[in-house]
């Protein structure tokens, strides 16, 4: 069998996993949920290799997504991700959501994945005019962001390309089967490990307690 890559998602609103052998997908899940991704994942994980009829150590590559997103859920799969390259001795890839979210296309590409309170993270791929990935607000984008033959995909697609005059494709593959796509061809670089990738700050407020007293 070829090597097996399994690539898997907690940074948004589901748990969601992909299991690769080559360039086909032996078993993909995707599960929305809200919260409870922490609990779900590793039996999520455990039921899409039992569909495929394989086992852990028949796991020859893992990646995971990064973010940007939910806190939290970016936290529970890199953590993941890092804890089973430990254990199976398989390299670990990182790959953000709007890679994976372009990942597919042809052409300009503007990755569109919603975020909290009206804004969006925005990243294009094969653009005239470079646009890093950055977060902003969907009534306060850039100026200058239409091209000619721009596609515009993503969780937040319709609403960015409504602004500025864009068209509209759905993503090629499921967030997690692109993930587990472009980690099994992604080149390993030893004793690199996938990390959160973080454009906000977080939701939760510091607490408001003074530290507790530390006695000698």
């Amino acid at each position: 069998m070829p090597d097996l890559t399994l690539g898997f998602d907690t940074s948004a609103a589901h748990c969601a996993a992909a299991l690769l052998s080559g360039e086909d997908c032996l078993a993909s899940r995707h599960e929305e949920m809200g919260r409870g991704q922490a609990e779900r994942l590793v039996p999520l994980l455990e039921e899409l290799l039992a569909e495929a009829g394989v086992c852990w150590r028949d796991v020859t590559r893992i990646g995971v997504g990064i973010g940007p997103g939910n806190f939290t859920g970016v936290r529970i799969a890199v953590s993941a991700a890092r804890g089973l390259s430990l254990s199976l001795r398989a390299p670990a890839l990182g790959v953000s959501i709007t890679e994976a979210t372009q990942f597919g296309s042809k052409g300009p590409v503007l990755a569109a994945v919603a975020a909290p309170r009206e804004r969006v993270y925005l990243e294009g791929f094969r653009m005239a005019r470079p646009v890093s990935l950055d977060l902003h607000d969907l009534d306060a984008l850039p100026e200058g962001l239409t091209e000619p033959g721009l596609t515009c995909i993503g969780s937040a697609a319709e609403a960015v390309a409504q602004r500025i005059g864009a068209a509209v494709a759905p993503a090629a593959f499921s967030p997690a089967e692109a993930i587990a796509r472009i980690a099994a061809k992604r080149e390993v670089v030893a004793g690199e490990r996938p990390a959160p990738l973080y454009l906000r700050a977080a939701d939760a407020a510091p607490p408001s307690d003074p530290p507790p007293r530390i006695l000698d």
